[in-house]
């Protein structure tokens, strides 16, 4: 009888989309699954700032700016806002525990998941790669012509007379 009235009590506690506080605990120390962390490395108060800045890929000093802005017009506004960003988003956790990252194309290496970087369709990731191979073979067929004739032959000569 008493695990049916904890479950009742988890279940009244739940909000409509089914998402208990405890649940909010968990996805804050996870980064909301979008590796939002504070950045307590970089930071000048809380993290906040770096934190974000780490998130939406720009420098620290943006942020900071924009911070500073709403604190001169919207003075108890944004410190309420600040405290409750500091309360929200968690610590960063150590280097070890792996963040969510996914390979950038244009950049060509994993970078971290943040709110602006979507993933590409598979149709627009096999055009990229299309072109890309179309390059790599046009390059190719360079080389080879280059290779195969009498200019590089007459080139490998004089280099052979340069040493």
């Amino acid at each position: 009888m008493k695990g049916s009235r904890a479950q009742d009590n988890k279940a009244r506690r739940a909000n409509n989309h089914g998402f208990t506080p405890e649940d909010w605990w968990v996805r804050r120390r996870n980064g909301f699954g979008m590796g939002l962390y504070r950045n307590t490395r970089d930071r000048k108060v809380a993290g906040v700032c770096a934190g974000l800045a780490d998130h939406l890929n720009v420098d620290h000093w943006v942020i900071r700016l924009a911070a500073l802005g709403g604190f001169i017009f919207f003075n108890s506004l944004m410190f309420f806002a600040y405290l409750g960003a500091w309360i929200a988003m968690a610590r960063r956790p150590d280097e070890g525990s792996e963040a969510p990252y996914r390979y950038d194309e244009d950049m060509r290496q994993d970078r971290p998941v943040n709110m602006f970087r979507y993933p590409l369709s598979p149709s627009e990731r096999l055009s990229t790669a299309r072109s890309r191979m179309a390059k790599i073979l046009e390059r190719t067929e360079r080389i080879e012509r280059y290779v195969t004739s009498s200019r590089f032959e007459l080139d490998s000569e004089f280099s052979k007379m340069q040493k």
